[in-house]
């Protein structure tokens, strides 16, 4: 018996309290590590779970000059079948977009918080890409329809590029219920001006309707069933635009015949560079020097650059593809500052003729400090 107290069972044998025994561990440990454990197994469920979010990554990039492949042959992007078409050099990337992810198979919350702090990739709500009430099915038949007529877009704004005169028709496809143009234009109308300014585009029409405002009657001047008829008719303020609260679409009548091929790819930004690449093959010379080229936008038959989607992982899939050069429409530069990979160099352009002067500059090795940046 110790007269100093209690015996212990320290190892050592000296005095003081009772220390661990080898080989078990303290009633504190086992609840420490037991709340580990737990935290462990709540997190891989957590991160395992679906999140209400969709991923968006860098997807193909394709080359307006080169191939692609239709039903497991390569054929030309761009066919001019009747024309004189030149060697061409180089490339004229147009870039894409997937997503990772759809209804009711979203990702989980370990893959969308990877994706936070990849620069190249970007998380958005499943709803954005995917719109409530709107099926896969019908989803895809609007991006198709969008890449149907972006492709008749490019080709009208590159033939107006190089001087060709065609018919370039804005034709009503719908007239909203209460709208102002209700009652006044019919389905299958052919706007040819608005307040004695002629309009061949979307673009055209909507800057003409901007013009007039929304405190008086637009005169338009429409053909219907073949005759030319005058109408009038207030447009609305709708988010700040002025409208008619009709739907229209292009028709063209092309001087000459353009064949584009692309599978399996929607929507309307490959515009500006289908564009750039029929008017590189039919023009002599190759417009971008052998250099690579890459770039995005949508396109109206005027030659009108607008904005896109996407345009950060864009920038990551030309930095992929080896691009030197990147054509992003004016209307993106806000997303575009401070995200622009390392050895990209990037110009912001309004035009198709503002992109051709881009490109045939970098061509020539010419100077390239006068164009438009996209600055913060």
């Amino acid at each position: 018996m110790s007269l100093f107290g209690p015996e212990t069972d320290d190892a050592s044998g000296g005095l003081g309290s009772a220390g661990p025994v080898p080989g078990r561990r303290s009633r504190r440990e086992r609840i420490g590590w037991t709340a580990v454990a737990i935290a462990v197994v709540i997190g891989l469920v957590f991160a395992l779970l679906p999140s209400p979010y969709v991923i968006q990554q860098p997807g193909p990039v394709f080359d307006t000059l080169g191939t692609t492949e239709v039903d497991g042959e390569d054929v030309p992007l761009i066919t001019i079948p009747d024309e004189e078409t030149f060697p061409t050099e180089g490339t004229l990337d147009l870039l894409t977009v997937s997503a990772v992810g759809r209804p009711g198979a979203t990702p989980g919350w370990l893959d969308v918080a990877a994706a936070w702090f990849d620069p190249r990739r970007a998380v958005v709500p499943v709803e954005t890409l995917f719109p409530p009430g709107l099926s896969e099915e019908d989803r895809d038949a609007q991006n198709t329809a969008q890449m149907v007529d972006s492709q008749q877009d490019a080709i009208a704004a590159a033939l107006v590029e190089l001087g060709y005169d065609f018919p370039r028709d804005v034709v009503v496809q719908s007239v909203a219920e209460g709208a102002p143009a209700e009652g006044v234009l019919e389905e299958g109308d052919v706007i040819l001006g608005v307040d004695g300014t002629e309009v061949h585009s979307v673009d055209e029409l909507r800057d003409a309707l901007r013009e007039h405002g929304t405190d008086t009657p637009a005169q338009l001047a429409v053909r219907r069933d073949g005759e030319t008829v005058q109408l009038e008719a207030t447009p609305e303020a709708i988010e700040g635009q002025a409208v008619l609260g009709v739907g229209v679409r292009m028709h063209y009548e092309f001087p000459i015949d353009v064949e584009i091929r692309l599978d399996d790819v929607g929507g309307p930004s490959a515009g500006m560079m289908f564009a750039l690449g029929i008017v590189d093959k039919l023009t002599p010379g190759a417009m971008n020097g052998g250099e690579n080229v890459a770039g995005t936008g949508t396109i109206d038959s005027d030659g009108s650059v607008g904005p896109i989607g996407g345009i950060r992982q864009k920038l990551w899939g030309a930095e992929g593809e080896g691009a030197d050069w990147f054509l992003a429409p004016e209307a993106n530069c806000d997303e575009v500052v401070g995200h622009v990979p390392d050895g990209l160099e990037v110009f912001a352009v309004s035009t198709l003729d503002d992109a051709r002067s881009v490109v045939e500059a970098i061509g020539e090795g010419g100077d390239l400090s006068s164009f438009a940046r996209c600055e913060g």
